[in-house]
């Protein structure tokens, strides 16, 4: 282990350079130019889920009004964008600010040991290139690694998989040379990645069924949005971006509360808008209505409703049953029904890993992050300089992971300002409960919800899912607040100024921060 003096030292440490990563990176160059940063990536590339997922037709589920940043507003014609263009912005905003030029590919961090003696966090990584340990310090570590695991998938233990004498391709490591042109395809599930794969197989397969357990609430949403065609066309670039961003974060929440208020009514209207789009007649009962109500699970949105038309052209169909074994022909479904298949792909979800699977350690204890309270789903209780961007599970990701950034920024320069080393988010309400942090019932998230830290039941340790909410609480609020614990003097990058003591904020004192 090497000497602390001759390691390498950073203000702010961010890990993943995906949308959040860059992002963040924005922020920090521009909110806190006193601060040295630079992102790990432990890919080789920039991108993160808009890189690593490569299969057919794969696109945004969010609107890019929403989607996209902020400070450098999306552009592009189309509302619901394909990953390409997505990840060429991610890069073209990367280029444009110089935040390339910051990220270290190859770069897992592995642990990461905060030392309140030091008032830094002692960072060990591997080079996934050379394997080679690589050690730094930095006074804070803000996680934008997203939370799903990037080398494998989530696919269930089918019966008889290696009986199958077709090809098994798992989304999330698509064969870029599978030639699906002519072939029958099975695509397993009815989440976002089927809803998105079907129809773009579907147009040169000879025959695509999707295959799920269940139906999943669906919505047809145009790719281009009439709305933003005429306020572009009304106001000026910048304003057009910003009240387009109201609106369609504002419209997204809407449904939300309204499908948790009045189910009954959104599961009507829901039915009336595929029932418009299907042949008369069609099984809708069995295939396109769920057991639970709208929004217990994420709807799914139906690009331009190109789904509902490639069964209605017969080029695809849904089956809904339970798979009893793979065969060497492919699928023998629990009804007895028999899908010959040459392709069949496992669109079964997501693995979770939170913070990419990091270890933390706090003055050599080692943290549960399981036990831990998220602090205004940001940071994590008594886990001093850490943040963590986590994204609206019922939105835009971008939504949350923006104001996530600019509140970390207010809170380093308020630190700064105050000549304050440590960050502490603590809770002193002994009445606050524990409940499940990202609030949905699908799978993929109650498969690892035991391994994810909590929210509480009241603020700051609740997490709204609300983008109105948590702006009012994230962005109007000041920057240091009652939930938060300041220690370690320190010599201030802003002023030089020191100043003793460990202090408790309320949000009456509290500093705003310099922007």
């Amino acid at each position: 282990m090497q000497p602390l003096q001759q390691l390498e030292h950073l203000d702010v440490l961010i890990v993943g350079a995906g949308l959040s990563g860059i992002g963040a990176a924005h922020h920090v160059q521009t909110d806190c130019p006193w601060a040295t940063y630079a992102i790990f990536e432990a890919r080789d590339v920039i991108g993160g889920t808009w890189d690593l997922f490569r299969y057919p037709g794969i696109r945004s589920d969010s609107d890019m009004h929403t989607l996209g940043y902020p400070f450098r507003p999306w552009t592009g014609e189309k509302s619901i964008a394909d990953g390409a263009s997505i990840l060429q912005y991610i890069k073209d905003t990367a280029a444009e600010a110089g935040i390339d030029r910051n990220i270290r590919f190859q770069h897992r961090i592995v642990r990461a040991d905060w030392s309140t003696e030091h008032a830094h966090w002692r960072v060990s990584a591997e080079r996934t290139d050379t394997g080679e340990q690589v050690e730094l310090t930095c006074s804070f570590l803000f996680s934008c690694s997203g939370y799903y695991r990037y080398d494998r998938g989530y696919v269930p233990d089918f019966p008889g998989m290696d009986r199958f004498d077709g090809v098994i391709a798992h989304p999330q490591s698509w064969p870029q040379d599978l030639d699906y042109s002519g072939k029958r395809v099975v695509v397993i599930g009815s989440g976002a990645t089927a809803v998105t794969l079907v129809p773009s197989l579907a147009a040169t397969a000879e025959h695509v069924t999707m295959l799920q357990r269940s139906p999943t609430y669906m919505a047809s949403v145009p790719t281009r949005n009439p709305i933003a065609r005429v306020v572009r066309k009304l106001l000026p670039a910048s304003l057009a971006a910003f009240l387009l961003r109201w609106i369609n974060a504002l419209m997204t929440q809407g449904s939300y509360r309204l499908s948790k208020r009045r189910p009954e009514l959104v599961k009507k209207a829901l039915r009336k808008g595929i029932e418009r789009q299907l042949p008369a007649g069609y099984d809708i009962d069995t295939h396109f209505t769920p057991r639970y109500n709208p929004w217990d699970q994420r709807l799914c949105a139906v690009a331009d409703g190109d789904l509902f038309k490639a069964i209605s052209t017969g080029a695809a169909s849904i089956v809904t049953d339970h798979v009893d074994t793979f065969t060497e022909q492919g699928v023998l479904l629990e009804s007895g029904e028999k899908l010959e298949a040459d392709i069949i792909v496992p669109a079964t979800g997501l693995e979770l890993l939170f913070i990419g699977g990091m270890q933390l350690r706090v003055d050599g204890e080692p943290v549960d992050v399981a036990s831990k309270l998220a602090y205004k789903g940001m940071m994590l209780q008594d886990v001093p300089n850490f943040a963590m961007a986590v994204g609206y599970t019922n939105a835009s990701w971008t939504l949350k992971a923006d104001l996530t950034c600019e509140a970390v920024c207010r809170m380093l320069n308020a630190m700064a300002e105050r000549a304050m080393g440590q960050v502490t988010p603590v809770n002193r309400d002994t009445e606050v409960s524990a409940h499940p942090l990202l609030g949905l019932d699908s799978g993929y998230i109650q498969r690892s919800a035991d391994r994810f830290p909590k929210q509480g039941n009241r603020f700051p340790w609740q997490v709204y899912q609300s983008y109105l909410r948590d702006y009012r609480a994230m962005r109007r609020r000041a920057a240091l607040d009652e939930g938060l614990e300041l220690s370690n003097p320190a010599r201030s990058p802003i002023d030089g100024l020191s100043c003793p003591g460990s202090v408790k904020v309320d949000s009456s004192s509290a500093l705003a921060g310099a922007r």
